[in-house]
């Protein structure tokens, strides 16, 4: 069978599926065979170790929650203001919870980070290059706050989506509004 990119991304995609279900613990090859609807031993051959199944995996939510060129261009292209800075947090927002099984899979492998030196790593590096290109994007568009702030919403955005994807306590609360106060909070009035 000839390998190819496709076969790789539908895995990729089977195993963020897996992940997001059932937990660290249940991410095996035969798991993502199944999920992926492939036969048994087609993970392995594309993720010869589970090491290797999780790098990929790393590589794909970057693949899949990757910002849309067109929309930073159109964000970029406007004055700065908190409005802006407000709809650039609000396209991460959405990104994230219209991936769900995604998001919840990356909050699977930051927990496992905490328990496999090998996953922290990995996490580190997709993290750091993640942050260090919204400090970029946010400098370059001249938008308020700098690398502190931008670390803060990355806080605030984390507890924003782990609410929202699991069991958000104001569940009424449409999700824009929570980003308008985020934003008056961090920022000021």
């Amino acid at each position: 069978m000839a390998r190819n990119d496709e076969r790789r991304q539908l895995l990729a995609d089977a195993g963020l599926t897996v992940l997001a279900e059932q937990g660290a613990r249940g991410l095996t090859h035969r798991a993502v065979d199944r999920e992926a609807g492939v036969p048994t031993g087609t993970t392995s051959n594309y993720f010869r170790s589970r090491d290797a199944l999780v790098a990929g995996l790393v590589e794909r939510i970057g693949e899949r929650l990757t910002p849309d060129a067109d929309v930073l261009a159109a964000l970029a292209e406007r004055e700065p203001s908190r409005e802006l800075f407000a709809d650039y947090v609000r396209d991460i927002v959405r990104r994230l919870t219209a991936n769900r099984a995604v998001t919840l899979a990356l909050f699977e492998l930051r927990l496992e980070s905490t328990r496999n030196p090998e996953v922290a790593a990995l996490m580190a590096d997709w993290g750091r290059s993640g942050f260090e290109a919204d400090v970029a994007f946010n400098a370059a568009a001249g938008l308020p706050g700098g690398a502190r702030e931008i670390a803060l919403f990355h806080y605030a955005v984390d507890g924003l989506l782990l609410d929202r994807l699991t069991t958000p306590l104001l569940p009424d609360t449409p999700t824009d509004e929570i980003v308008d106060d985020l934003v008056a909070g961090l920022l000021g009035s």
